[in-house]
């Protein structure tokens, strides 16, 4: 072999070691930053949205291009009310898995919050036609939203009703077809709505909020006011409870 031969020879050895250690070391890291990730994955379930963006923003250092990662960054950054940032980080979950429908969906919901109800109509359109989705509901229950607030609100119906054909007694569809009826002046179908989501979801004090605002409509009084008072049980720190506290009074005073 020429001394030529030998010296490429070795230089390809060379290569192929150094692409050999950059793998493995890449694959160290996003180990390290998939760990890291499930960190701050429980402080997101607990609540602790600082400490989890603490730990987020670490995996990221050591593995950005995690999609799962960003989604996380994205959500976390919308529970902080940063909506700029969590759209961007989405955004860049898409770029890194465009069939990646949880964050699709979540980039609609940050546009629910910018109430850019059209925008969030595209992308929830969007979702609510990928067939691998696992919760569609979640998705067509969110064009109802958009719907709703855009005052169209048969379509907002149509869009709650699917929802609820895929999952009967998904709270979020309950409430909002429940509000759209009220709007619509169907005030015996928002009750018997309503009422069903409470039969359901007893804990849970703004069903009973918009409950007692029902029952007003409807000159139900006595109604009214126990669920105003449900409401200051379930909620009795709240804003929402220091409201049905004054709307009781004059309940009481009538």
């Amino acid at each position: 072999m020429s001394r030529y031969r030998l010296n490429w020879t070795v230089l390809v050895i060379m290569a192929l070691y150094v692409v050999s250690c950059a793998t493995a070391n890449m694959d160290v890291q996003k180990q390290q930053g998939e760990a890291i990730r499930n960190l701050g994955e429980e402080y997101y379930k607990q609540g602790d949205y600082t400490s989890a963006l603490k730990e987020l923003l670490k995996a990221e250092a050591l593995y950005p291009d995690d999609p799962f990662l960003q989604n996380d960054l994205g959500l976390t950054y919308k529970a902080k009310k940063r909506l700029d940032l969590a759209a961007k980080h989405f955004q860049k979950a898409l770029e890194l898995k465009p069939d990646y429908a949880p964050a699709k969906n979540n980039l609609g919901a940050v546009y629910l919050d910018k109430k850019e109800w059209d925008t969030a109509i595209k992308y929830f359109k969007e979702v609510s036609e990928n067939m691998l989705y696992a919760t569609p509901h979640i998705a067509i229950a969110n064009l109802g939203w958009a719907y709703y607030n855009k005052k169209q609100y048969t379509l907002s119906e149509t869009y709650y009703l699917k929802a609820l054909d895929l999952d009967p007694k998904f709270i979020y569809a309950q409430r909002g077809l429940g509000l759209t009826y009220t709007a619509m002046g169907r005030i015996d179908e928002a009750i018997e709505i309503l009422e069903g989501a409470v039969k359901d979801y007893p804990k849970v004090a703004l069903l009973y909020d918009d409950l007692a605002k029902v029952y007003m409509l409807s000159h139900d009084y006595d109604k009214a006011l126990d669920a105003y008072h449900k409401v200051i049980e379930l909620a009795p720190d709240s804003a929402m409870a220091r409201e049905a506290e004054k709307a009781a009074q004059r309940l009481k005073r009538y």
